[in-house]
């Protein structure tokens, strides 16, 4: 069980996928009033009446949750929203959300990814869609992330997240909020780089999930990890993010977690595809949606525009595109020009 906060706030959760429902039972037992809303009437339907995720059937929800199908209802009465869904659903769910929004409301982006058509991180495509919205109603947002399976949440497994807004005091409003006996929480103004970590690190697991699926062994996944937080901090660095951020929970902590763990939807995704299986074949057996997909086409074209090699998510790209095998990608990168660890004996390499 949790700690119950001091003040008890009301939240809605955006999407009633894993993730915001590992958060729902978990604030619920903070003793926050949650509700839980769904595109999906089904869905909804399904959870009000069994108290049960499909996803989680040994896991009874509490009593106190709330579900509804009515985007206006859960806006209308909540002090703080956690937008929950699958990155690529971010821009549709906060339009549909914005006529309902209320002053000085808090919204959360769970999501992590970077949009394709606009290179936006997730809080960024909130705030673009919202527009004027955003000052005339005096709204925050900011970004939860780390290295925080829904399959470990729900279960109040101990787990360290971290609140990130360009405003420390929301950033510090969030934490109370989260904080309890089950989940640690930090805080980090450097939203950029929490949620590029949090979109890039899903490449390096997919690129991890390979590795494991040729049978190969921890030497190498263990140099993928290292390498692969290397090129996404060089290319933060470019952005403008702070070098902290790489080496904390949204970075070096959040690619751990996904690139070694069982739970793993981008991890499970390269194993099929380490195996032979093609990706659409890999993403249809994992049955839930692999980010790691969704963010390649913005990482390259990140790659790009701020004159940074990306050679790990390049070769990923290769292997998702059937230009090259696992294996033949992974020999082309140990087969790579030789060079040193450390920056200043090569320029943008």
């Amino acid at each position: 069980m949790v700690t119950e906060a001091n003040t008890g706030i009301n939240i809605g959760i955006l999407g009633a996928g894993t993730w915001g429902i590992a958060l729902a039972r978990m604030l619920c037992g903070s003793g926050h009033s949650v509700s839980v809303w769904s595109a999906l009437p089904e869905e909804i339907d399904g959870l009000r009446s069994t108290h049960i995720h499909p996803k989680f059937p040994d896991i009874v929800l509490p009593d106190s949750l709330s579900y509804t199908s009515d985007i206006a209802e859960v806006c209308g009465k909540s002090d703080m929203l956690i937008a929950a869904v699958p990155s690529v659903y971010i821009r549709s769910t906060t339009r549909t959300a914005a006529p309902y929004l209320r002053d000085g409301q808090i919204i959360v982006s769970v999501a992590k990814g970077i949009e394709a058509e606009t290179l936006f991180t997730m809080t960024e495509v909130i705030e673009d869609e919202l527009g004027d919205i955003v000052k005339e109603r005096s709204v925050r947002i900011a970004a939860l992330s780390g290295p925080t399976h829904a399959e470990e949440v729900i279960r109040y497994m101990p787990t360290t997240i971290l609140s990130s807004c360009p405003d420390i005091e929301t950033a510090e409003v969030i934490q109370d909020v989260f904080m309890n006996t089950c989940m640690r929480v930090y805080t980090n103004t450097d939203i950029k780089g929490v949620e590029l970590c949090g979109a890039l690190k899903n490449i390096i697991a997919l690129a991890s999930g390979m590795l494991n699926g040729l049978g190969l062994g921890d030497n190498i996944r263990a140099a993928l990890i290292t390498r692969g937080m290397a090129e996404i901090k060089r290319l933060g660095m470019k952005m403008g993010c702070r070098e902290q951020t790489f080496y904390g929970l949204a970075g070096i902590g959040d690619l751990i977690v996904t690139a070694l763990s069982v739970h793993s939807r981008n991890f499970k995704a390269g194993t099929l595809i380490g195996q032979g299986k093609d990706a659409e074949t890999a993403v249809r057996e994992v049955g839930m949606v692999v980010e790691g997909m969704n963010a390649i086409k913005p990482a390259l074209e990140l790659s790009e525009k701020y004159d940074t090699e990306l050679p790990i998510i390049t070769a990923v790209d290769h292997i998702i595109s059937g230009k090259v095998s696992p294996s033949e990608a992974l020999y082309g990168l140990m087969e790579r020009e030789k060079r040193s660890e450390l920056s200043e004996y090569y320029s943008k390499k």
